[in-house]
């Protein structure tokens, strides 16, 4: 039933015309948007007019939200589910925008709080999602990134990309896959790359991916996503196992392009 409504209402908002100043907004501000074909397009501006509606958004740090901070998040996200579905950004509730960097406050343990991990120092941050709660976005990098298609950074997919992964309530690096041949295949693939990149680094060795991928395998994943969406060419020749999941993932063969 819930299912029902949703498409319901889903359908009704595609009714309304998309607005002309949105598709000049995504023909300025999303670089991606100008590769797409005509029906790519569509569907694109069919996911944003949906998306926009959908998500909780607010303004913070003094910012006041405007069309066009909206419709270039949605956008660039939206390249995500282009041949995929809305479900998998069933975490992605609140979007909160900061006009520019966001400094975030030291972490602090509670006190039945066992970690032995080290907690957060204050850090400045240009996006962060939270499982079960916002995405923080920097509307300054928002914009930078999404313009420019080709510098593999772009905070909306990286962020976004996080929140894919929790979809599955893991935030392992693993975003949901059906089977569990393809979770295993994934694993293999992933933990290779992951560990091979990190010896590279810890020998001076630069990597195709920038090395805040390894991180850990949560934010590898998001780093790897970052660089399909934005340079899969590259992706593919440099890291062809990582490119192959990440195609059938997102059921879209960029490089083929």
């Amino acid at each position: 039933m819930f299912r029902w409504l949703t498409e319901r209402r889903r359908k009704q908002l595609l009714e309304e015309p998309f607005p002309e100043a949105w598709t000049a907004i995504l023909e300025d501000n999303v670089g991606a948007y100008r590769l797409l074909d005509a029906d790519e397009q569509q569907r694109l501006r069919d996911l944003v007019q949906v998306f926009v509606a959908e998500k909780h958004w607010e303004g913070c740090g003094g910012l006041e939200l405007t069309d066009e901070m909206r419709v270039t998040i949605a956008g660039a996200g939206c390249l995500m589910i282009l041949a995929r579905e809305h479900d998998l950004f069933d975490d992605v509730e609140s979007i909160l925008v900061y006009p520019s960097t966001v400094v975030a406050p030291p972490e602090r343990r509670g006190f039945f709080d066992p970690r032995m991990t080290p907690l957060r120092t204050e850090t400045a941050l240009l996006g962060e999602a939270h499982y079960k709660g916002p995405v923080i976005l920097a509307w300054d990098d928002v914009k930078l990134g999404a313009a420019n298609p080709h510098d593999a950074r772009n905070v909306v997919i990286h962020e976004l990309a996080h929140k894919i992964d929790f979809v599955d309530g893991e935030i392992d690096g693993t975003p949901p896959l059906e089977t569990r041949e393809e979770r295993r295949t994934w694993g293999v693939v992933f933990s290779a790359a992951f560990l091979t990149q990190q010896a590279r680094a810890e020998n001076g060795a630069k990597s195709f991916l920038r090395d805040y991928a390894i991180t850990n395998e949560a934010e590898y994943f998001a780093v790897a996503s970052e660089a399909f969406f934005e340079k899969p060419k590259q992706l593919q020749q440099a890291l062809p196992d990582i490119y192959a999941a990440l195609r059938d993932f997102y059921k879209l063969d960029l490089a083929a392009r």
